[in-house]
């Protein structure tokens, strides 16, 4: 399926429902039910779309979990739903959340482009062409695989320094290098809470 590069430039009303649906999602799984508006006319459509997409969890600044997915392979809604639980509940770097959590946890939903792969002759080219603060990036390398959003250029903001973090989270060392490295690049559009306003 493919993950229509129109899916990133998403208005912000579609934006707020996103962040609707993932926290919805969340509260319901934790057993408060909550009631979701249903989508009607362009919105619907776009929502029921293909999408890939990330959420992630912040309590007061910091992280409390991220899941997502990097293509897309089903219905944009279904797959923000689907993330939002896995990230809630399923994310291997923290406990599951809890109900009483909800009310301090903001929620950020990123909708990724389609991928591109990126095309360079050493790691330096491939340094030179990433573009802080926009490009997300998939390092690839025989079973080692990771990811970085371009939100995490604002922690990270040298091209060698994101590399290199984005090496050592796929279980290699920071200055690894080989000819076999693969590497894509996409972008996305990022729909967040305000803090505190849930």
């Amino acid at each position: 399926m493919r993950n229509d590069a129109a899916l990133t430039a998403l208005p912000s009303e579609h934006g707020k429902l996103l962040l609707q649906i993932a926290r919805s999602a969340i509260s319901n799984k934790l057993g408060q039910t909550v009631a979701l508006p249903e989508p009607t006319g362009e919105l619907a459509i776009a929502l029921q779309a293909p999408g890939a997409s990330f959420v992630t969890l912040n309590q007061h600044g910091e992280l409390r979990g991220c899941i997502g997915s990097l293509q897309a392979h089903r219905p944009l809604m279904v797959d923000v739903q689907a993330n939002a639980v896995a990230a809630a509940l399923h994310d291997p770097r923290f406990a599951p959340l809890r109900l009483v959590e909800l009310e301090i946890t903001t929620v950020e939903v990123s909708v990724l482009s389609a991928m591109q792969p990126l095309p360079f002759s050493s790691e330096a080219h491939a340094l030179a062409q990433l573009r802080p603060g926009v490009d997300g990036v998939v390092f690839e390398f025989g079973r080692y695989r990771s990811t970085f959003l371009p939100q995490v250029w604002e922690q990270l903001p040298s091209a060698r320094q994101f590399m290199a973090h984005l090496k050592h989270k796929a279980g290699l060392a920071p200055d690894f290098w080989a000819a076999e490295v693969r590497l894509q690049r996409y972008t996305v559009s990022k729909f967040k809470e305000v803090e505190g306003a849930s």
